[in-house]
């Protein structure tokens, strides 16, 4: 009973770190150290979630959840269960297991349903696209909308569409140029993955989709900070503005573009100099870590 009550200790920070970082304004100036402060907390979530049912169902053994799974086994093997644990206790394991496979299960699809998405517009892109000297390592889509996405993957893509070539000035786009690149350099897609699925498995969790979102922000603003690295903030802050005053902006499935997410908010951030908060985006770090630190001893052990 102690280490599901240890779980359930961890999904409680779970739900409370969440609620600290959706409400903090300091992520916004250090979306790196946000993003893995939200990974470890996933984390956390998902192992918690797995261990509160499978703890209970073990609590005979009286020992940590990994080494408990790990007597179950060999008692099963042996064709004997101690004393106290019954068809109720392995059904609570299965529960737990279950939560798992759910957990794998929707990662894979995930996986799968982007990557068979990215191919097929990849192929596409192959038809339709084409180069262009003055946008130099991108496509052109001959498409009046505004477009400026990344296609991650092993052969990463960045799609620019005609509209966007006659609203940018040559500055502001190749800031937004830069902000694609640099989805695909950090594997941002991967980033996001997790959460997808965590969301899609745990729908009942309103944070958890809440959670998504801020990651899909955070991630926005790091492509933000490693374009202005290159571009200062005017251009990019530039485009941002046109991009939110164009309308009917295109991103296609499994994709990141450059005008998907809260466009004022970024301008805003872009124009507010500030330094990144270094005690709190360590104390953070500290606390996630320390939170994720928990499910993954008991399941170790």
């Amino acid at each position: 009973m102690a280490y599901a009550l240890h779980f359930a200790a961890s999904m409680l920070a779970c739900w409370l770190t969440a609620q600290v970082l959706s409400r903090s304004t300091w992520t916004w100036r250090s979306p790196r150290v946000a993003i893995v402060c939200w990974q470890a907390v996933g984390l956390a979530l998902g192992l918690s979630a797995m261990g509160v049912p499978i703890a209970l169902g073990l609590a005979a053994y009286d020992r940590p959840t990994g080494s408990a799974l790990v007597a179950l086994a060999t008692d099963l093997a042996h064709g004997t269960l101690p004393v106290g644990l019954g068809a109720p206790h392995l059904a609570a394991v299965g529960v737990g297991l279950g939560i798992g496979a759910v957990l794998l299960a929707t990662t894979v699809r995930s996986i799968h349903g982007t990557v068979r998405a990215q191919r097929r517009h990849r192929d596409l892109l192959a038809l339709v696209a084409r180069r262009d000297p003055t946008v130099p390592g991108a496509l052109v889509l001959d498409h009046p909308s505004a477009a400026a996405y990344c296609l991650p993957g092993m052969r990463p893509r960045v799609v620019v569409s005609a509209g966007t070539l006659d609203l940018l000035d040559p500055a502001e786009l190749a800031a937004v140029l830069a902000h694609e690149r640099a989805h695909a350099q950090e594997r941002h897609d991967l980033v996001l993955l997790p959460f997808t699925a965590l969301s899609r498995a745990l729908p009942w969790f309103a944070w958890v989709r809440e959670a998504h979102d801020r990651v899909a922000l955070l991630v926005e603003m790091r492509a933000d900070d490693k374009a202005r690295e290159a571009h200062a903030d005017a251009p990019l802050a530039g485009a941002l503005r046109r991009f939110a005053a164009a309308g009917n902006r295109i991103t296609p499935a499994g994709a990141l573009g450059v005008g998907d997410r809260d466009l004022d908010v970024r301008v805003q951030r872009l124009l507010v100099a500030g330094r990144p908060p270094r005690l709190l985006g360590t104390a953070a770090l500290t606390v996630a870590t320390t939170v994720a630190a928990l499910p993954v001893s008991l399941f170790l052990s």
